[in-house]
């Protein structure tokens, strides 16, 4: 995949899709070939820290000792101590609504034992299990980079999508964060870009547009 390329269909994405009341996302739709998505292994499930963030605000959920807590306010969206899991493990309708609008948990290493048991099967099936952190240790630079971070995860399936940011953005700041989401998922694939088919971007109402991928169709 060539930057210039990339460029260019970012640039054409903006201009076919009209303006909106609302901030639209950008993102990139990979579909793959040749790849046993029945295997998990093959699966992809990556974490990407874009290098040019992703535009707007995403909301982290922290779990933690008052310690830890009062270090993460001012930081985190959410934050939550050791008490509140197991009041959310009988209340799984409320925990629900907090995985819906957290993109990404973290939690004191020390309650990941007790997340896992009481609320891995809310947090489980959708890709949020919290992240680990020491105890004592500072969480405002990790969620700081996880609010520009994104997931790639294709579960069973060949096609999936990726926010790469937003429309307002500057064209060469998405396609450099289009560049560095496709080099990890080469990356992680068996034969690399020949296990791509096609890759479009599009905003969240436009029309996609290809960008040329791998090898030939």
């Amino acid at each position: 995949m060539n930057i210039n390329d990339v460029k260019k269909a970012v640039n054409e994405v903006k201009e076919k899709s009209p303006q909106r009341k609302f901030e639209e996302s950008v993102e990139i739709a990979i579909n793959l070939k040749d790849v046993d998505m029945s295997n998990p292994k093959n699966r992809i499930n990556e974490e990407i820290l874009l290098p040019n963030g992703r535009g707007k605000d995403v909301k982290v959920a922290v779990f933690g000792s008052d310690e830890l807590k009062a270090k993460a306010r001012g930081s985190a969206d959410f934050v939550f101590g050791a008490e509140d899991i197991s009041k959310f493990a009988e209340d799984k309708k409320a925990f629900k609504k907090i995985v819906n609008q957290a993109y990404f948990f973290i939690a004191e290493a020390t309650l990941m034992a007790n997340i896992g048991k009481s609320l891995g099967q809310v947090l489980g099936p959708r890709g949020k299990m919290p992240r680990p952190i020491p105890p004592g240790q500072d969480p405002a630079p990790l969620i700081k980079n996880l609010k520009n971070t994104v997931k790639a995860r294709s579960r069973n399936a060949l096609t999936f999508h990726v926010p790469v940011g937003t429309r307002s953005m500057d064209t060469d700041k998405i396609s450099e964060n289009i560049m560095a989401v496709m080099n990890r998922i080469t990356g992680k694939l068996e034969r690399g870009a020949s296990n791509i088919r096609s890759v479009y971007v599009k905003t969240t109402m436009g029309n996609a547009v290809e960008i040329s991928a791998g090898d030939e169709k």
